[in-house]
């Protein structure tokens, strides 16, 4: 049986592209079809597909998907030859359509922006929308692909991150990589200018703080080690500021893993502020996987 595909999504961007050969790379390791999905509203709203009758034949709406479709496909075989793919045009608005295809895929790749962002948006709204809502793990690619270095993995220990864990091990796995899980407490905010409160203020016994996070990180890794003993996994338990340490930290990875929501999350909200950073500023593409998705 033939498993769920990998589907990326493509707008003709220069994101969209590099995206595509990531997803591809993804596919082979996978042993998966590769899906490519052009998301196109003028479907549904019953525009003619051809060009004008003043204008040059290849010029109409048809031609210029099918090209971008075919340029997409092309790429992806130049990145992951011998890689099954696909291609479709899927008709609604990109958001709306894309999280209905998670529904049958096992990973989504998106580039960070689109050809509709604004300039100055470090990240588009169907990437956003999409690490909050699709079915399945969503890989946002920025504008280069990492040939080496770990896969980061950003623990936090709650339940809601166990997805997160099972697939950074498995993605490791595919890729031959190391594994650094990065576990950073210290602070219970990161917001604003002023000094974040931190737990040694309160406690003063750092020590104990410290061995308590490296259990908590042990703790969270300790069955996935045992699935997974091809997987050289390393810890590191870090104190200060969650958000630029794991930025700073995905300078030398090729992939970053996080859950959609951490320990400081309020109820109801789909991803959380930690997420949203690393999506926005890491310096390698990031993978967000919901809760109850592996």
């Amino acid at each position: 049986m033939m498993p769920r595909p990998v589907v990326v999504g493509v707008d003709g961007s220069p994101s969209a592209l590099v995206a595509v050969e990531a997803a591809a790379q993804e596919a082979r390791m996978r042993g998966a079809k590769l899906h490519v999905v052009h998301a196109f509203i003028w479907l549904a709203m019953h525009v003619p597909p051809g060009g004008s009758p003043l204008g040059p034949p290849t010029g109409g709406v048809r031609e210029t998907v099918e090209r971008l479709l075919a340029e997409a496909v092309e790429r992806a075989l130049v990145a992951a030859p011998g890689v099954l793919a696909d291609q479709a045009v899927i008709g609604g608005e990109a958001v709306t359509a894309l999280e209905a295809e998670s529904r049958t895929a096992q990973l989504m790749v998106v580039g960070h922006r689109g050809s509709g962002g604004f300039a100055g948006l470090l990240l588009g709204s169907t990437s956003l929308h999409l690490a909050s809502h699709s079915h399945c793990p969503v890989m946002v690619v920025r504008d280069r692909l990492a040939e080496d270095g770990p896969v980061l993995l950003a623990v936090d220990g709650t339940p809601q991150s166990r997805g997160a864990v099972a697939f950074a091990f498995e993605e490791a796995s595919l890729r031959g990589a190391d594994m650094v899980a990065l576990h950073v407490w210290g602070t219970w905010s990161d917001h604003g200018d002023a000094r974040p409160a931190d737990l040694v203020d309160l406690t003063g016994d750092v020590e104990t703080l410290q061995a308590q996070e490296e259990r908590l990180l042990d703790e969270s890794l300790s069955g996935h080690r045992k699935e997974h003993p091809e997987v050289t996994a390393h810890t590191r338990v870090l104190r200060g500021r969650t958000r630029p340490t794991l930025i700073e930290a995905s300078r030398d990875a090729q992939l970053m893993v996080v859950g959609a929501r951490g320990r400081g999350g309020f109820t109801g909200l789909l991803l959380g502020s930690v997420s949203q950073a690393v999506l926005h500023h890491a310096h390698c593409p990031v993978t967000v996987v919901r809760a109850g998705l592996m």
